[in-house]
């Protein structure tokens, strides 16, 4: 069974050799000792979200504070093509649900995406309120997952943002119940043809509602293609963690270990 994983602050991890304690204190060190109750000689990982990841054994535990003395150290690089799912918000909290499963599956950053059809509207002091809950949810399923990164959020976008983003990614994928070619065949496609190096794909998933003709032709206007997911349609929250898991096999991203 793997160990349990902590999360501390980025770049905290930084210059720690074996043998060397490590404190963990806040919220991460109460629930290490209060609700994992972690002892004395249990192994452990500390991670920083940005890759660092810390093997250990607890050398004590308090109320506020959980030592950990160093075992490894180790960078976990990033997959050279990463995934980036663009989120329509959806009401009843599917949109959530999606993050968080493909979180769970791998994802590497999420983009809330205020589509046309979209029900649920960010505006004003509730933008920045349900942007940290989305924050505080892939960050939760990352603890889950015992991921050594964090996923980014990034800023919300309405259309026309979420067109740069498509003019920027590597390739753009609208996930579309009336597209012709499979999911797979396009990113099979784009994989005998693409370079070396970091390179980012961008999948996009629409409200309950679907994605509206106009935003459809917009976003392929700047790069994006549309491709089917399977022969049924999946919702809003199902859609986007079907399509990295498919995405994952097909680019090798599960074929070896961090």
């Amino acid at each position: 069974m793997s160990n349990p994983v902590f999360f501390a602050s980025p770049g905290s991890l930084d210059g720690l050799a074996p043998g060397q304690v490590f404190v963990l204190e806040g919220p991460e060190a109460r629930h290490a000792v209060t609700v994992k109750r972690l002892l004395p000689g249990e192994a452990v990982d500390i991670v920083d979200g940005a890759g660092a990841r810390m093997t250990g054994k607890v050398a004590s535990a308090s109320s506020s504070a959980l030592e950990v003395e160093c075992g490894t150290v180790v960078a976990e690089d990033r997959p050279e093509v990463r995934l980036v799912l663009a989120q329509a918000l959806a009401k009843g909290d599917r949109d959530e649900l999606a993050i968080e499963t493909a979180t769970e599956l791998g994802i590497d950053a999420v983009i809330p995406w205020q589509s046309e059809r979209s029900i649920v509207r960010w505006k004003g002091d509730r933008a920045a309120k349900a942007h940290a809950k989305w924050q505080s949810a892939v960050a939760a399923a990352a603890k889950q997952a015992r991921r050594a990164w964090i996923p980014e959020v990034r800023d919300a976008v309405e259309t026309s943002g979420l067109c740069n983003a498509v003019a920027a990614a590597d390739l753009a994928v609208i996930l579309h119940e009336d597209a012709v070619r499979p999911l797979r065949t396009v990113l099979e496609g784009w994989q005998g043809s693409a370079g070396t190096g970091p390179r980012e794909i961008l999948l996009i998933v629409g409200p309950e509602g679907g994605i509206s003709p106009r935003e459809v032709t917009k976003l392929c206007n700047n790069g994006a293609v549309t491709a089917l997911l399977g022969h049924h349609v999946l919702r809003s929250s199902t859609a986007g963690p079907a399509a990295v898991v498919l995405a994952s096999d097909i680019l090798g991203r599960w074929a070896t270990a961090p």
